[in-house]
């Protein structure tokens, strides 16, 4: 099957259930001659994070809702298959004649996926009690504080400032802020 060209094609699927749609296309491409003609199935995914229970945590979420991209070379009845896949509601862009993604769509979208996957966790902030700071960002720019207490789980950071003469606690994001 090397002859025939595969490209990326969007399947709607219903919306929350892209990865049952994903688990089946890939069960069908381990086990029937379907995997001849597919050879990916990708839900673009990002990581954001959520606060739960007054906790961030790290979450995958779908990137494109709805949709499921596949690597295929529609042949014969490959694009009737896919179509009448559990979930599946049929190609973006209608089922009679598929349009494939442009490359730079592809690339596009693939690469803001991987962009979001390497983001830097987490930046080094050397701060310690002590310190004096300049705030940066928010309503008190400009203004100058000595850091109280560092929270380094919340990346967070609480400092004196003095307002109209008197010394004012702020909570302050480590990127609010920067050393003097």
């Amino acid at each position: 099957m090397s002859d025939v060209q595969k490209k990326f094609y969007v399947l709607r699927a219903i919306s929350g259930k892209e990865n049952k749609a994903k688990e089946y296309l890939e069960a069908e491409v381990k086990n029937t001659d379907l995997g001849e003609y597919v050879s990916q199935v990708l839900i673009p995914t990002e990581k954001t994070f959520i606060t739960r229970n007054g906790k961030k945590v790290l979450k995958e979420r779908a990137y494109l809702p709805g949709y499921v991209l596949v690597e295929a070379a529609l042949v014969g009845e490959v694009a009737h298959r896919l179509i009448n896949t559990p979930n599946i509601i049929g190609f973006l862009g209608g089922s009679d004649n598929p349009v494939p993604l442009r490359p730079s769509e592809v690339n596009r979208i693939l690469g803001t996926v991987d962009d979001m996957m390497e983001q830097p966790e987490d930046v080094n902030y050397q701060f310690t009690v002590g310190e004096s700071v300049k705030i940066t960002f928010g309503p008190f720019n400009g203004f100058s504080g000595i850091i109280e207490e560092v929270n380094t789980e919340k990346r967070k950071l609480k400092v004196m400032v003095k307002v109209f003469g008197r010394k004012t606690p702020l909570e302050l994001a480590y990127t609010q802020v920067e050393k003097e």
